[in-house]
């Protein structure tokens, strides 16, 4: 009481108030909290006031906050749950294409994104309109499984993709740096979701193995109700988890991508050597063009993948030189792989996979030029990495509007 009455006596001597607290920190701030309750209107005991207490308020407000956002991530992982799993019911009896089980899980995904970004109400309204055209119309197409409507099920995912990154960026879509943020969150999703799914194996094979012992299989049950559940469940947890600033993805790609980047450089040119020595032809060699586009889409990842890791402030080093020599290699194939497509349509004609495969690899050569140009004038200190982050996610979009005329509008034109 005698330090509340000392406070009230000097709360026009702000020297005297700092040697009180300095004096007898813990003290004075009980002190100060009574003596602000009985005088709310003094500006100098509400400075006092808010310089004590006011990281207790703050890291109060962000427990709630994370209290709420954590439920939210409960609902949303048991009601994916729920949806996947009785999509898989329709999917069993052969009623709707498994592609639907993409469903049980993005948009639950995207509603994580949107809480936690808010983004405009036009945004939202688009994302809602998406989802539910996209899952309408694919449920249109006839289960017979023609080319067309296998392609469109194989572009879906893609098209997907881009919508949740819509969601993640929210009104700040067109921002590269926002773009960017979302690619390195899909590495460092990617890389925790499969941490977490090999657990969830070797918990599922413990425990099928336990009922073994005593005479009961219950494979299909638990993988049906438990392992399905469990899984699209998981999706939105790892979406919660990599938003949260989780430590271990964000510390360990950085190493993944300096690791996998020389090793798939060398692992590469050792491969076009084996290659030209064999005297392989993708003109002519059907399953060798597939897999020669299969190479080049995992080139192009890679590096994506390095180039997106890179500190946008950072000067060149050998990691750099690596990855134009990718892109260089990459630009190779894709030139040939181009030229053998182009070949095989003006031999055999038009047919929807090969129009596919043309327009990707169009797509993916007009990237490459890009990237690798961006590289040449960063290498050559005309520019700075952030030119080169610039020509990947600028181009995202392309490849969503590519995915989108795959999806819909292929299954039409090759009805």
């Amino acid at each position: 009481m005698e330090l509340n009455n000392s406070i009230i006596e000097n709360i026009a001597n702000p020297h005297e108030l700092e040697r009180m607290y300095r004096k007898d920190p813990e003290t004075f701030k009980k002190s100060i909290l009574q003596v602000w309750e009985q005088n709310p209107d003094s500006q100098v005991l509400g400075v006092w006031y808010e310089r004590l207490y006011f990281k207790e308020k703050a890291n109060t407000e962000r427990s709630s906050l994370l209290q709420k956002k954590f439920i939210f991530m409960g609902i949303l992982s048991i009601l994916a749950g729920i949806c996947t799993r009785i999509i898989f019911h329709f999917v069993e009896q052969e009623v709707i294409a498994p592609i639907n089980l993409a469903f049980g899980i993005t948009p639950f995904i995207a509603a994580y994104f949107v809480y936690k970004n808010t983004p405009k109400k036009s945004v939202i309204y688009s994302l809602v309109a998406l989802f539910l055209f996209s899952g309408v119309y694919l449920n249109m197409l006839p289960l017979n499984y023609k080319d067309s409507i296998i392609l469109a099920y194989l572009h879906f995912p893609i098209f997907l993709w881009i919508l949740l990154g819509l969601a993640f960026t929210g009104n700040e879509y067109s921002k590269g740096s926002t773009r960017l943020a979302y690619i390195k969150f899909n590495l460092e999703y990617g890389i925790l979701y499969a941490s977490m799914a090999v657990s969830g194996m070797i918990l599922a094979a413990l425990t099928m193995q336990l009922f073994s012992f005593i005479g009961l299989d219950i494979g299909d049950f638990y993988f049906s109700n438990v392992v399905l559940f469990g899984a699209a469940a998981l999706a939105i947890v790892a979406a919660y988890l990599v938003s949260m600033n989780l430590k271990l993805a964000k510390n360990i790609t950085p190493y993944i991508a300096k690791i996998f980047s020389p090793l798939v450089l060398v692992t590469l040119l050792v491969y076009l050597i084996a290659v030209i020595w064999l005297e392989k032809n993708p003109f002519l060699d059907r399953n060798f063009l597939i897999a020669f586009n299969g190479i080049l889409l995992g080139v192009l990842a890679v590096t994506i993948f390095s180039i997106t890791e890179s500190d946008s402030d950072k000067k060149k080093n050998i990691s750099d030189y690596i990855n134009f020599s990718l892109i260089v290699l990459a630009l190779i194939i894709n030139s040939v792989a181009l030229s053998a497509i182009v070949f095989r349509l003006s031999s055999y004609g038009i047919t929807p996979n090969r129009l596919a495969v043309l327009g990707v690899n169009i797509l993916i050569w007009a990237n490459l030029i890009w990237i690798m140009i961006s590289y040449m004038r960063f290498l050559k200190n005309k520019s700075g990495p952030s030119t080169i982050q610039d020509s990947i996610t600028k181009y995202l979009p392309v490849y969503g509007l590519w995915a989108a005329f795959v999806t819909f509008l292929f299954p039409l034109i090759f009805n």
